[in-house]
């Protein structure tokens, strides 16, 4: 009730305006798309988005054939997250399923392929915001990928398929120009439990499945690099890594932004670059906080959307967006970051309901070189015959 109208008594209107609390978008739900002709379709239909919050129970319905099973055995040994599953059918020769893969609109209106992910958030209430298409990482695939990570505002991994050199991966690399990807290569060695065997796998369910757990557990603002994980036993073909020497495979791909794989005290990815051409986004932590800061901001102020536009509604708005970034300066997310009323907010634009509100951000950047100056001397020999009389 409108305490304008008129009334004779006491009444009370409850308000619940004032500055609103601004929570982080959930970022560790990854989403990939995946074969398996034996799956259980009622569990995994076609070119449907399904969630699996429990992946011990998905792994049952996935099947032993195809890239499905192998990709959640591979993430539920590595975090305990949500996974948004696409099952496709495995087509007949490179062509059919990279068709498939990739996807488009069928018949009846309905996405398929990767596009499906698109759809997941209406179909399931969660956004995929790790994506991947474990083992079939395809160029053609890879491309339509990334395309896919800009509308979700995702982050994905591909590996350099079919690569067998470094030389190799970086040209696959360079068909790629995108900040939301990051090139993996080579493959790891790993136990399959359905074949009862060693086996070589791609990276990428490594990747997504590691980028998850440091979300958890360590947030956002950490790469993907230099993180121990546990399952693989071998890296194939073999990259040579030396900590104190770029002149081997693992330097080589790191300055193509190639992020390679490393056994140094365990098995580490190492690299940190995307696909960035524009040279603001090098890393794949300045990508992720550009996603999770426009995100998060969008659906915290969305219900401000229709509001009366005062002086009053827009210090409210303003003084959530600024208290969320000094949070995440105080966390560590960030270096710095304010927002502030723009310069484009004429009487007339304002008159017409349209508010613009700017703000920036510093991201938290990666220690990627670490340099040392050591100095043999004499300095500490000045003394010594002191130091023996004293004694």
């Amino acid at each position: 009730m409108a305490l304008d109208s008129y009334h004779h008594g006491v009444r009370v209107v409850e308000s619940n305006d004032g500055t609103l609390a601004i929570k982080t978008v959930s970022t560790s739900v990854i989403g990939v798309v995946c074969t398996a002709k034996d799956a259980d379709p009622a569990v995994f239909p076609l070119n449907t988005p399904v969630l699996c919050n429990s992946l011990s129970k998905a792994i049952g319905s996935a099947g032993k054939q195809g890239t499905l099973r192998r990709t959640l055995s591979v993430i539920d040994a590595l975090v305990s997250t949500t996974v948004i599953v696409v099952r496709v059918d495995d087509g007949d020769g490179d062509d059919a399923i990279k068709a498939n893969l990739i996807g488009g609109t069928d018949a009846n209106g309905r996405r398929t392929g990767m596009q499906a992910l698109l759809d997941a958030e209406s179909r399931t209430g969660v956004k995929p915001r790790i994506l991947a298409v474990p083992e079939l990482s395809y160029p053609e695939v890879a491309t339509a990928l990334g395309a896919i990570c800009k509308k979700l505002r995702a982050f994905g991994y591909v590996h350099a398929r079919g690569c067998n050199t470094a030389q190799d991966a970086i040209k696959y690399r360079d068909l790629l120009g995108v900040r939301e990807l990051m090139v993996i290569w080579p493959s790891f060695d790993w136990f399959d439990t359905a074949t009862a065997a060693n086996s070589v796998i791609a990276p990428e369910a490594f990747a997504v499945g590691l980028r998850a757990q440091i979300d958890k557990n360590i947030g956002w603002h950490k790469t993907l690099s230099n993180v121990v994980m546990s399952g693989p036993l071998g890296i194939e073909p073999p990259v040579s890594f030396d900590l104190q020497d770029s002149d081997n495979d693992a330097g080589l791909l790191n300055a193509k932004q190639v992020t390679t794989l490393v056994r140094y005290s365990g098995f580490r990815f190492w690299g940190s670059r995307t696909c960035d051409q524009n040279g603001k986004f090098v890393f794949e932590n300045y990508t992720r906080t550009a996603q999770i800061l426009a995100d998060t901001i969008a659906e915290a102020e969305a219900a401000h959307v229709d509001a009366t536009l005062t002086p009053a509604l827009v210090k409210d708005i303003l003084s959530g967006i600024n208290n969320k970034l000094r949070s995440l300066v105080r966390q560590g997310y960030l270096m710095g970051g304010k927002a502030w009323m723009a310069e484009d907010n004429s009487k007339e634009q304002l008159a017409d309901g349209r508010l613009r509100i700017a703000y920036d951000y510093t991201p938290v950047p990666p220690l990627e070189d670490l340099g040392f100056t050591q100095t043999i001397t004499d300095e500490y020999l000045a003394d010594f015959t002191q130091q023996v009389s004293a004694g």
